[in-house]
């Protein structure tokens, strides 16, 4: 029942509530999960600002609320459409506010009543109703006297089976004597949906009401007593399970005198032989054959049997000494890798060197390699194509954003459901135990409070340890020092130094223009063609073309966008078809923009002209190298120095290193009387909304500052990078490869860079070295002698020549 104290609910329930004093117009209150009857008594919890207003509003009046179920009680904020029109009428007999900001409220239901209209809507609902009279109950005939019986027996049936029944409630059944007000309170104690509920409210014959509430009772009744049943089987069941495990024991003697097996015995006699076929090492086998051991006293159906069944299926399962055949032929090795891609040198040949030292060493342990590189540039297949030359097999898992230390080591056995960690899951997978191993985005790696991933990565990819490599849910070593593991990033700067050290870095710049070509017309179109269901003859893309794509359509040290493009080329071409329009379609550079619209990339900023005070650096970011603008500029001020364009500390001290460096050089370069202390510098890299930082940006920094102060322009031609100190050396700087192919991209030719740089260029490409003019520079008196425009002397004319008398 829904109230607490019996005597307290007969006294409600036989006090007359006068309907002729409840106003026609009252706040009303949405309800959820419940339908109210009359004579009903509940407490309501209120928590929704509106209907606290209600509540409180219909307690400051009268006392009374309108109570109005809604359709659905997942809506939050109920309109007109969402509630039903007909609900109860009833009166507020306590209000309590609590501390959670919500109001409990103990209501009592006073008469059925309809909304007719809605009178406001803000910030609660007041409502006008009409209230519904039922039609009055004459004397109560012999069938009607019959049902109610019927209706009583059945509630207290239900009542008992629930254990709720009481000879108070008792007493308030028979105390009841209309029909109506028999089934209202029958009805609030039944289990019903809120569509039934609403029905039975919605009654208006008491007659008819009582009839559907019996029927609504025998179903309830036997759906109790099916419950009932079911509780008590449960409670059998526990101790039935005691009793099988007895009879259990009995059978399986039974088996053995017979000779015969149960399943559990099969089972068991199925992990022994698994477990000497899976051939482990010493320490495994005897872990193995002790757990065996404890699963055979188990009960079957235990948890502790489920965990130990895990734990036996994933000792056997994994390839302890399973392994793949290399191949040792390294003229086929070369020609795959050769196949699969264009250029990358200094990888294909490591490879090589690899299988070299396997043919003398097989017991060699597998190298860690670490693919450092832009997007694009195709770390990731050449795991797939080193894998398919050593033929060994490929498992890649991406580490981005793992930052559960379970994904790498494994949960412990301390709760069903534990795995082993990705590692040793894939080796599984793939059943093999010297696979090539990729790890992606190895620099995107996070920690939190469950651990740190790269920190149980160190023992994974150390070479001296990874022999007995221990995952917390096996808990015995495993040998992982014949795995070839790769793994691929951007930069290395978020790396650990503790991981990054363990790891051989192999550097993969990006493409020139050239290269870019070749890869396009041998590998891109072919594999867009064949994925877009072209034919070789249905579309051709001229050299010319290509060309105007990846000058101005991509802006990328990868492939991915240019990828993209020839895509969407492939795309139009195929919907074409799909029209039946004729072919062959030929895209060359004069109906390229037919296909891939605008250019999206134009000229770079102020190529056309040299200017004073801008100079063009060079910046290395994870997408490759680009051009970065420096710009100076003397205005009227108190000596300050202003730097602007979200530079990182790092640049904003090459900022003040330039500006000393100027400052104290001035003579040199014939400006004299330069008032400082009126004057503000001004340096800014454009792309403010970009933060930009790193120790190379030094020398372009003083070439505009000087260029500021003695009003010389800048070659626009003329890119640079390197750090300058307050004696004017320039320092070496890192990435130079990235940044030497950002500035070709850009249609720059001549490239200023220290001199103890010089020594990167031996592993330049030929096509980079001839194409680019790299100028090694020591100090700055040399770099502005190739950056900065000297003017040329003005003709001076016979009248400015001659003197006057």
């Amino acid at each position: 029942m829904a109230q607490s104290d019996t005597d307290d609910l007969i006294s409600l329930i036989e006090e007359d509530s006068a309907n002729a004093e409840i106003p026609m117009t009252l706040p009303m209150l949405p309800v959820r999960d419940i339908v109210i009857f009359s004579d009903m008594v509940l407490p309501l919890f209120v928590g929704r600002e509106r209907s606290i207003r209600a509540v409180e509003e219909g307690v400051a009046k009268d006392g009374y609320l309108m109570l109005v179920t809604q359709k659905d009680p997942a809506t939050e904020n109920p309109v007109a459409a969402d509630i039903y029109k007909i609900g109860t009428v009833s009166r507020v007999l306590r209000m309590l506010k609590l501390p959670d900001g919500r109001v409990k409220a103990l209501v009592q239901g006073v008469a059925k009543a309809k909304i007719v209209r809605y009178l406001r809507k803000q910030s609660f609902y007041r409502v006008k109703i009409e209230k519904i009279e039922e039609p009055p109950v004459g004397e109560v005939d012999l069938n009607t006297q019959a049902l109610m019986r019927t209706v009583r027996e059945n509630s207290e049936k239900i009542l008992s089976l629930r254990g709720e029944l009481s000879g108070d409630i008792s007493a308030i059944l028979e105390s009841i004597e209309g029909p109506g007000k028999l089934a209202d309170l029958a009805a609030s104690n039944l289990k019903l949906k809120i569509q039934e509920s609403q029905e039975l409210l919605e009654l208006t014959d008491p007659g008819k009401r009582l009839k559907r509430v019996n029927d609504l009772l025998s179903r309830e009744l036997e759906f109790s007593t099916v419950q009932a049943k079911i509780e008590s089987d449960v409670k059998d069941e526990i101790s039935k399970s005691q009793r099988d495990f007895f009879l259990r024991e009995q059978v399986r003697a039974i088996y053995k005198e017979l000779g015969e097996q149960d399943d559990k015995t099969a089972e068991i006699e199925e992990y022994r032989k698994k477990i000497k076929r899976a051939k482990m090492p010493k320490d495994a086998d005897k872990e193995a054959i002790k757990q065996l051991k404890r699963f055979e006293q188990m009960h079957p159906d235990s948890a502790e049997a489920t965990v130990s069944r895990t734990y036996l299926d994933w000792l056997v399962e994994l390839p302890w000494h399973k392994s793949s055949r290399d191949n040792f032929d390294i003229s086929k090795a070369k020609k795959i890798l050769e196949k699969d891609h264009y250029g990358l040198k200094n990888v294909k040949d490591r490879i090589l060197e690899h299988l070299g030292v396997r043919q003398l060493n097989p017991r060699m342990k597998g190298p860690i390699l670490c693919f450092v590189g832009p997007p694009g540039v195709g770390k990731t297949s050449l795991g797939q194509s080193i894998a398919r030359a050593l033929k060994r097999k490929f498992i890649r898992i991406s580490l981005g954003g793992i930052r559960d230390e379970a994904e790498i080591r494994g949960h412990r056995r301390t709760y069903i459901g534990a795995l082993p960690g990705r590692i040793l899951q894939s080796l599984k997978q793939c059943r093999s135990n010297n696979p090539v191993f990729m790890m992606d985005e190895i620099d995107k790696l996070g920690s939190d409070f469950r651990g740190d991933p790269s920190a149980a990565l160190l023992e994974a990819l150390d070479p001296e340890q990874n022999a007995a490599f221990s995952d917390h849910f096996l808990n015995i070593p495993f040998d992982l020092s014949r795995v070839m593991f790769i793994l691929t990033a951007n930069l290395t700067d978020t790396i650990p130094s503790a991981l990054l050290d363990r790891m051989e870095v192999i550097s993969l710049s990006g493409y020139t223009e050239e290269e870019k070509m070749v890869i396009a017309q041998k590998y891109l179109i072919p594999r867009q063609i064949t994925e877009n269901g072209l034919k070789t003859r249905s579309v051709s893309i001229s050299s010319a073309a290509l060309q105007q794509m990846i000058a101005e359509y991509t802006s990328e040290a990868g492939l991915r966008n240019l990828e993209r493009e020839i895509a969407a080329i492939c795309r139009k071409v195929a919907r074409k078809i799909a029209e039946r329009k004729k072919g062959p379609f030929s895209v060359t550079r004069g109906n390229l923009h037919k296909y891939l619209g605008l250019p999206k990339y134009g000229p770079d900023m102020d190529k056309e002209e040299n200017q004073v005070g801008l100079s063009t650096g060079l910046a290395w970011t994870q997408a490759g190298g680009e051009l970065l603008y420096v710009e100076a500029s003397l205005i009227g001020g108190k000596g300050d120095l202003i730097v602007t364009g979200q530079l990182g500390d790092i640049m904003q001290e090459s900022a003040r290193a330039a500006v000393s460096y100027a400052r104290a050089n001035l003579t040199s370069w014939g400006v004299k009387g330069k008032d400082f202390e009126n004057t503000d510098i001004h340096i800014h890299v454009p792309a403010g909304a970009i933060p930009k930082d790193g120790p190379s940006a030094g020398i372009a920094m003083a070439t505009a500052l000087i260029s500021a102060f003695t009003q010389k322009s800048v070659r626009n031609d003329v890119a640079m990078t390197g750090e300058i100190t307050l004696r004017g050396r320039v320092l070496p700087i890192g990435g130079l490869k990235e940044k030497a192919l950002g500035a070709l991209r850009a249609g720059i030719r001549t490239v200023i860079i220290p001199v103890k740089n010089k020594k990167d260029l031996a592993e330049f490409p030929r096509h980079l070295q001839r194409k680019i003019d790299f100028v090694p520079v020591k100090h700055m008196s040399e770099v502005l002698a190739r950056a900065i425009i000297e003017p040329r002397p003005k003709t001076r004319s016979k009248r400015s020549g001659t003197k006057r008398q």
